[in-house]
């Protein structure tokens, strides 16, 4: 069981670590030209990914689905989950493109950002925007991939879609003189570059297997164990679950933002919320694993299995944690500083120091509510990350208005730390109690 886990977490760590290198080399990239550069990228991110992040069902929803049609041997269910997962990924990505603007206007408000920022920001998001429609089908390919098991494909795109965008990004800021918009066009390639690859995976393999789960007998639309209903209802629920998790992370940077500090302090947030990035990304390899694994088992009703699994999961991923945990502490200013390296960003290296408590904090006990979302999207318990999701996040809000608000950036980071164990916490009581029931009727 251990070798079984490893071999799907270990090409997912490397993958899921990938992809937060991307974001923490643009910001170190902008940090030549300034915190205000720092400040602007991260916030463009994270306007963009409070449109973009929310469709993280489509990947979770496709993988959960597939892992259980796998476990049955179920080769038509398979097919079923990869067509109409690239169907809705499709028609939303052409949505998002053309509602481009109404979408910026709405994040700018959400995140409460500065006038000075604006036409940064505007410029990243604009631009990037572009690659939606590619982005979102190949977070479906990608949930497909983990479904039947294969974490290599998975491994192999990522790697070549985020070396093509480091490759691009750096030539268009560093050589090219772009700035924020080289970023911006260095992803927009990339993804497209990403989805060519992807197509080309899944014709290899039609190639190479000739029982692989796609053929024009086996696409169907409304035939299979899940009817379309429970199809719509698994991404709809993980849907409301994922916007309250980017609204907790827009309700942060808003917060951030109305502290009146200074630039140096916003700077320093997003350089924080870059290294819980590398955090969550890495122990979603565990995560992912378990999505995989506990989605076969539950479809194949190995119960003794199943259970097993979950234990050893926990195991791997809170040791992943307590290394990271180690990293952040040990290396301190010297990993700072990577963020940070200019002259003119040092006031920014010595206000992250300060918060660098909270990052080690955040690593034990934000932990396991990451691997507790891997089993419940195995499971395809939606209703039940939707129901604790929820909770959490009411609690988050309740915590910060009556306590956290008083406190400055400490407390607006407590409040966020709380939301992370609340939501752990929620989703372990829900399990307790027996209330954690698979949308697609297995498990």
């Amino acid at each position: 069981m251990n070798r079984e886990i490893l071999r799907l977490a270990i090409p997912n760590i490397l993958s899921n670590v990938s992809v937060p290198l991307i974001s923490s080399f643009d910001t170190a990239l902008m940090g030549s030209l300034g915190g205000a550069h720092i400040a602007a990228v991260g916030l463009g991110s994270m306007a963009f990914n409070f449109v973009y992040w929310n469709f993280g069902f489509l990947r979770m929803g496709t993988t959960g689905l597939t892992a259980q049609a796998y476990g049955k041997e179920s080769t038509a269910d398979q097919a079923q989950a990869l067509l109409r997962g690239a169907l809705l990924a499709l028609s939303i990505g052409l949505l998002l493109v053309l509602l481009q603007s109404p979408l910026i206007r709405f994040t700018e408000w959400l995140l409460n950002i500065r006038p000075d920022q604006l036409a940064l920001v505007e410029d990243y998001f604009f631009i990037r925007i572009i690659a939606a429609p590619a982005a979102l089908l190949q977070m479906v390919l990608l949930g497909w991939f983990f479904g039947r098991q294969n974490a290599i494909w998975p491994l192999l795109l990522t790697l070549a879609v985020n070396s093509c965008n480091l490759a691009l990004s750096y030539y268009l800021v560093a050589v090219r003189g772009w700035g924020i918009a080289g970023v911006a066009w260095g992803t927009v390639a990339a993804q497209y570059f990403g989805l060519a690859l992807g197509v080309g995976l899944l014709a290899y393999g039609k190639w190479r297997e000739p029982a692989f789960p796609l053929s024009r007998k086996l696409l169907s639309l409304r035939s299979g164990a899940v009817s379309l209903g429970a199809f719509f209802r698994i991404n709809r629920d993980i849907f409301i679950r994922t916007i309250c998790l980017t609204l907790s992370f827009a309700f942060f940077y808003n917060r951030a933002n109305a502290l009146d500090a200074a630039t140096a302090t916003v700077a320093a947030n997003v350089i924080l919320l870059q290294l819980v990035n590398w955090l969550s990304y890495g122990v979603d390899g565990f995560a992912f694993a378990a999505e995989s694994l506990v989605g076969k088992y539950a479809g194949a009703d190995r119960r003794r299995e199943l259970s097993r699994v979950i234990r050893l999961i926990f195991a791997w991923g809170m040791g992943l944690a307590g290394i990271y945990a180690l990293i952040y502490g040990i290396g301190g200013s010297r990993l700072l500083a990577l963020f940070a390296p200019e002259a003119s960003a040092a006031d920014t290296l010595t206000v992250t120091l300060r918060y660098l408590p909270v990052l080690i904090a955040f690593c034990l006990l934000a932990t396991p509510c990451y691997l507790m979302d891997g089993i419940f999207v195995g499971l395809t318990a939606s209703t039940a990350m939707r129901q604790t999701m929820l909770l959490a996040f009411a609690g988050y809000l309740i915590a910060y208005y009556l306590v956290g608000r008083h406190f400055g950036n400490w407390g607006l980071w407590g409040s966020l730390l709380l939301f992370m164990v609340l939501r752990a916490g929620m989703q372990g009581l829900w399990w307790r109690l027996g209330w954690v029931k698979s949308v697609a009727g297995s498990g």
